[in-house]
């Protein structure tokens, strides 16, 4: 039976649809969220003057992940889900995979940008990668 479920999200209306449908589902089992994001890894490893840098990059990574994450807290709770958050810096299926473990996830709700061909060979699919390496069910919402 699903308990916890896993929903990720950049910010972008696609995530906003997972999420809407990961707390109708939630709400529907009586399941609580645990929203997810990830951090970009600060792309520069500089020492000294690249320091308040890299503090500013992180601060406002973390500002804006929390910014969406808040949205989906709302909706929770208007909803009447239980809700809980994590951020993590790193590649994001690797973030997702790994915060769906660390609590305890039963399923993995996320978008996909449906980008095919040379798009996605560029730019990678987040989505994809995780259905590659999940043990657990992933819902993908477009």
């Amino acid at each position: 039976m699903t308990k916890r479920i896993l929903v990720a999200t950049d910010g972008s209306e696609l995530s906003q649809r997972a999420a809407a449908a990961a707390i109708g589902l939630a709400q529907s089992l009586r399941a609580s969220i645990v929203g997810c994001a990830a951090l970009p890894v600060y792309p520069y490893h500089g020492v000294g003057e690249a320091a308040p840098a890299e503090l500013t990059f992180r601060a406002q990574a973390a500002a804006t992940a929390n910014g969406h994450l808040d949205d989906i807290e709302r909706a929770a709770a208007a909803a009447g889900v239980a809700f809980s958050r994590i951020l993590l810096e790193g590649h994001p299926d690797d973030i997702i995979l790994q915060a769906a473990d660390a609590e305890g996830c039963d399923l993995i709700v996320m978008a996909s940008h449906g980008r095919r061909g040379v798009a996605s060979l560029l730019l990678g699919s987040e989505t994809q990668k995780v259905l590659a390496r999940s043990q657990r069910p992933v819902l993908v919402v477009r």
